[in-house]
């Protein structure tokens, strides 16, 4: 009875994913269209397409509100200052990080594994916004995206990276590349760590399937100064801003 019942529990989980899956690809389509329109209206005055990536924001954080299983927590949104730039670093457990961090509603530029770019809607959407594209693994494609990186803060934009370079498959922070912190150093930039709990239990790592109800949270940590970055090199920065993460990790079975 346990395994007819856990097999009927399986079932209706890959049932519904998959039509929460193709929500998304229906709904992406029409999301699309209005980016394409705000993109044309506003690119001679929004330089840095902050009215674009709000839509953006409201796009993929609609799919977090449309999902009744996950309840999302966002803490420390005071510390987020429209007048300043950030490097903005998270900790990365899940395809859903994207997601939930949209929720944030802070203009930045994301740095994005290039597959995610030849998304249909979605990947068109992220060009449109000129977000940054990285293939791993190829140094050629990470001198160009840091490159893209300092164009865009000479912009005024922030940067929002996963030091991480890819998920994590136990939730386990993997070493820090130090990336993003030779930019914040190299452009007098504060650091925004910012943690992010309970994706991995909702979606694994190489999973599609959605998981039961989880309590998700963003915890917004207070900025490190310019001169406390000044002050280290950015390997050892990078060490300081991962054990200051770490230290605001739940275990998996907080989040359940």
């Amino acid at each position: 009875m346990t395994i007819f019942l856990g097999t009927i529990f399986c079932n209706d989980q890959l049932f519904f994913s998959c039509i929460y899956l193709i929500f998304i690809g229906l709904t992406s389509a029409f999301f699309f269209w209005g980016a394409l329109f705000i993109w044309l209206v506003t690119l001679l005055f929004d330089r840095r397409l902050v009215i674009l990536h709000l839509y953006t924001s409201f796009w993929a954080y609609f799919y977090v509100w449309c999902m009744p299983a996950w309840s999302v927590t966002i803490k420390g949104k005071e510390k987020l200052n429209w007048n300043k730039q950030y490097i903005i670093v998270s900790n990365h457990q899940s395809q859903l990080d994207i997601l939930v961090a949209f929720g944030l509603f802070f203009p930045f530029k994301w740095v994005s594994k290039l597959e995610v770019f030849k998304l249909p809607f979605i990947g068109w959407n992220m060009y449109l916004n000129r977000y940054i594209s990285l293939k791993r693994g190829d140094k050629e494609s990470i001198r160009k995206m840091m490159s893209d990186c300092e164009r865009q803060i000479q912009k005024g934009c922030s940067i929002y990276m996963f030091p991480e370079g890819t998920r994590s498959k136990d939730g386990v922070l993997r070493p820090f590349k130090p990336g993003a912190f030779i930019l914040a150093k190299q452009n007098n930039l504060p650091i925004l760590p910012v943690v992010i709990n309970g994706t991995m239990q909702a979606l694994p790592k190489h999973s599609l399937v959605l998981q039961k109800n989880h309590r998700i949270s963003i915890i917004i940590l207070d900025e490190i100064p310019v001169e406390t970055i000044q002050s280290m090199e950015p390997e050892e920065m990078a060490l300081n801003v991962r054990a200051l993460i770490d230290t605001h990790l739940f275990n998996a079975s907080e989040n359940l």
